[in-house]
């Protein structure tokens, strides 16, 4: 186990070990009062790559070169766009390049997914969701079974914490699975959980979830490009993605979609169809039906949209650069400095009513912690803010915040906790 100590000098000396210290660099700080801030919300919005302009400008120069030629000329000829992100996103995800396709947003994908795979009958229509879950989630399932004819009360089995508790229990969500067996149609869970920060069993989950006959899907906003993610080896039928988290690929950055490819190849599998899932070689033949190309590529509807996805391949080259693996490491050193430095503030202001609500151990969580602050909490974030901390307020009284291993540093997250430190010495005495 790590050893931390709550000195700056300490602070100082990790970030001159740490071997990623140089992709800080390689992003846009936002400024405050002539200084970087400390940006804890790469877990809402990630940081800019510098190399995203330059990876923009690829792509004007095409269009405005080529015209619709683009399609078929230029560094990056539009016909085969989505080729271009299939290997590095599979790595990222654990998959198989042919099981993945980056391609509209995450709840669109979300949908195009459960279409596919939320295929009720008789006695077996229920989804096991957890409670609680992001609203985009909530809402797509709701409305997946309204178009189904089934009512959203009698569909939906939400998994809850324990009374008194605020996580989730692996054996709890297990046990549910099981004790649905005979009527659960689709197990979907967020691979971590937006407010607790929460990392679920996902192997374990997707086991279970086959034993009972169900099929398995994951929405990983919160885990793609935060904890490493084995989709292919575990067997998990489906799952989408945004990339514009921990991904750090723009505001409303394309999503990524995985079918395994147990169901990538069925052309008989319903779906919702559109002209650039139709086989490459047969689509410009105009011709009646759909004969989907194959793996997760054949789920695509339209033609990508290439000025939002450059973002995305500037920072999947920089995640295919440094691996999962080495960003997993310094993020549990993140965290885990952040957790120390939270507990040591806990127990010199035991009155200040801080509580760390996310997992205790670092295999259950990514990089984010979620704190209640239950005393003043709002003001306590408004001075954070104040004093260059970009930081998310969830209501009634809860700050999440994410150290990155790309950009955050131990001193952004030692400075982070002497400033909330201030805040208590300022509101709660």
């Amino acid at each position: 186990m790590e050893t931390y100590q709550n000195e700056l000098n300490s602070a100082i000396k990790l970030d001159l070990q740490d071997e990623l210290a140089q992709y800080r660099s390689r992003f846009h700080i936002p400024q405050h009062q002539g200084k970087d801030v400390y940006y804890f919300t790469g877990n809402s919005l990630g940081l800019m790559p510098k190399s995203v302009r330059q990876y923009l400008e690829t792509e004007l120069e095409s269009w405005s070169s080529h015209g619709v030629e683009g399609h078929f000329r230029g560094k990056n000829p539009w016909m085969h766009h989505h080729k271009l992100f299939t290997e590095k996103a599979a790595r990222l995800v654990g998959a198989l390049p042919g099981e993945v396709v980056v391609m509209n947003t995450l709840t669109v994908n979300l949908h195009l997914a459960m279409v596919s795979f939320y295929r009720p009958q008789g006695k077996r229509f229920k989804i096991i969701m957890e409670g609680g879950a992001f609203p985009s989630d909530q809402y797509a399932v709701e409305s997946q079974i309204l178009f189904h004819g089934l009512e959203p009360e009698q569909s939906i089995i939400e998994l809850l914490p324990r009374p008194g508790e605020y996580t989730l229990r692996t054996e709890d969500i297990l046990q549910t699975i099981q004790d649905h067996a005979d009527e659960t149609a689709l197990v979907m869970l967020g691979g971590v959980n937006y407010y607790t920060g929460q990392l679920f069993d996902l192997a374990a989950i997707t086991q279970a979830g086959h034993a009972a006959g169900a099929v398995v899907g994951f929405d990983l906003a919160h885990a793609a490009g935060n904890v490493p993610l084995q989709l292919h080896n575990w067997g998990v039928d489906f799952a989408v993605w945004c990339s514009y988290k921990y991904l750090n690929s723009g505001p409303g950055g394309p999503s990524g979609l995985f079918i395994h490819n147990k169901h990538g190849n069925k052309p008989e599998l319903p779906r919702f169809a559109g002209w650039w899932g139709h086989r490459e070689d047969e689509r410009f033949q105009m011709k009646k039906g759909f004969q989907p190309m194959p793996g997760a590529a054949g789920w695509q509807l339209s033609n990508a949209q290439v000025l939002a996805s450059a973002p995305h391949l500037a920072a999947l080259d920089i995640f295919d650069e440094v691996g999962m693996d080495k960003l997993r490491m310094k993020a549990v050193k993140l965290t885990g400095y952040l957790a120390f430095l939270l507990d040591e503030l806990q127990k010199k202001y035991p009155a200040a009513g801080l509580k760390v609500l996310t997992p205790k151990d670092p295999e259950a969580r990514g990089c984010q912690l979620s704190i209640f602050a239950t005393l003043n909490g709002r003001k306590l974030f408004d001075h954070l803010t104040e004093n260059g901390v970009v930081a998310d307020w969830r209501e009634p009284d809860v700050i999440r915040v994410a150290p990155v291993p790309l950009y955050n540093s131990f001193e952004d997250v030692y400075w982070l906790v002497k400033l909330l430190e201030d805040g208590i010495k300022r509101y709660n005495g």
